[in-house]
């Protein structure tokens, strides 16, 4: 007890059901195109409004394309969802904030820079990767649609509180070694089923140490290891991170939000129901080389000799590395790489693009890959220019594209063809989830990096 969720879990809670869920203030809802249709559906069916329509903020992002976005959409599916969002946004008086607009991109990225994620909220999307959130010191996690439309009618949901669960990660990250290596790493050693159950606090000098985008990146993972969802307590990071943001408070609302933000931290005597502690310098550059993303290694590691090892079951263990085309005992240094892909809600802030461009910089990406970078809202696109980084990657010759979920997931035209192995900075790694028979390896911006310029899979460390 006395944790930091509990803390902000016990401040939302309208009533407890007897023997039965927990009904929950949530203070933002965020909608994208593909979970929230069906939502507007069933409160046009009952005649209802939105209770709250100040507190939720739509989006498209999943499959608004990366090019052209100044035309109509060209696959039918894509068009009629990204459509439909807005309408039902104009329907319901909802804020919107549609492809082209500055204020649009992904919406775990846009939320957090906009200022409309802060310390001590409950916050809510249908979409697994809310999680992201936490990194603002809140709790935030991924809903189902019929969830959405119960959140909509009544700024309420029915939840069974998690367990908690403490991650501390204490030392200082080694050369090359990212936010994204943490996560990784973390999925390895407790596997994705590991943190069923619990809502993870992530705590430790490693994780002090971070930058915001770096939080960011490793609460999007949190849902990777099943976790209901993963957060930071908010620090002086957090606070110089939000202070002039759009929806952050101002003046004294300012001053009176930071008072209140210095209280949420668990207390010495906080309880958890499980606490795990890991050496930062442990971790290493890491790649996943099967079809979840618990399944990875160190860059200059082998994959596993056999399921045990792994820590995966027989069965799922083969079938992956036969999917993957690898074996056990491989290392995978040096092999062929296809695509390349920077960017989604997992690693498309501007720090990404700014590690990318770094390790690219004087150099020149291999002819044989095709690189996408895409970055995450059109904010991280004016910094990309501001910042001058797009000279870089154009004289490396890259290109960048327009912001959007992109090659995360097959729900748009940014698809890698099947059999191509692509080294991606997305959070999942899942049989076709980059496009029917595509093959992903899951990395770290500068690992996708290094792969970009070589063509294979390459230690970032050896061109840092």
């Amino acid at each position: 007890m006395n944790t930091l969720f509990d803390k902000i879990w016990d401040k939302h809670v309208v009533q407890q059901v007897p023997d039965g869920p927990t009904q929950l203030y949530i203070d933002r809802l965020y909608c994208h195109e593909v979970t929230s249709p069906q939502a507007f559906d069933g409160m046009r069916a009952r005649g209802l409004k939105c209770f709250r329509p100040k507190q939720i903020y739509c989006m498209p992002d999943h499959n608004t394309p990366t090019h052209d976005q100044d035309k109509p959409i060209a696959d039918p599916i894509s068009k009629a969802q990204v459509d439909t969002l807005e309408k039902n946004a104009v329907e319901f008086g909802l804020t919107h904030y549609g492809m082209m607009s500055k204020d649009n991109g992904i919406i775990h990225v846009v939320g957090p820079e906009k200022g409309l994620s802060l310390p001590g909220m409950t916050i809510v999307c249908g979409d697994s990767h809310t999680s992201t959130h936490g990194a603002m010191g809140a709790v935030a996690f991924g809903i189902g649609t019929s969830e959405v439309e119960m959140v909509m009618a009544s700024q309420c949901i029915l939840q069974q509180k998690p367990k908690s669960m403490r991650i501390s990660i204490n030392g200082v990250l080694g050369k090359g070694v990212t936010p994204k290596d943490v996560a990784l790493y973390l999925m390895a050693q407790i596997t994705t089923s590991g943190a069923t159950g619990y809502f993870i606090e992530y705590a430790g000098s490693t994780v002090k140490a971070m930058s915001m985008e770096g939080r960011l990146t490793l609460c999007n993972l949190s849902i990777e290891m099943g976790a209901r969802g993963g957060f930071i307590a908010p620090d002086s990071t957090t606070f110089n991170y939000l202070k002039g943001r759009e929806y952050a408070p101002k003046g004294e609302d300012w001053d009176k939000a930071v008072a209140y933000w210095k209280t949420l931290k668990s207390g010495d005597d906080a309880v958890f129901d499980k606490e795990l502690t890991f050496d930062a310098a442990d971790i290493e550059p890491r790649v996943t080389y099967g079809t979840n993303p618990g399944m990875g290694i160190g860059i200059t590691e082998a994959i596993p000799g056999n399921a045990q090892q792994a820590n995966s079951p027989e069965a799922g263990f083969e079938k992956a590395l036969n999917y993957m085309g690898f074996e056990a005992g491989q290392k995978l240094l040096g092999t062929k790489v296809d695509y390349v892909f920077l960017g989604a809600c997992t690693n498309g802030r501007i720090e990404d693009f700014r590690a990318f461009a770094h390790l690219v910089k004087g150099r020149h990406k291999s002819p044989d890959v095709v690189a996408w970078l895409v970055p995450g809202s059109w904010v991280v696109d004016k910094q990309i220019r501001e910042e001058g980084l797009d000279q870089i990657f154009e004289a490396a010759g890259f290109a960048i594209r327009q912001p959007g979920c992109s090659a995360c997931l097959a729900m748009n035209d940014d698809k890698v063809p099947a059999g191509k192995l692509a080294v991606s900075t997305s959070n999942r790694n899942f049989e076709g989830r980059q496009g029917p028979g595509a093959r992903t390896i899951l990395a770290s911006p500068l690992t996708a990096a290094a792969a970009a310029i070589t063509g294979v899979i390459t230690d970032p460390r050896e061109l840092i």
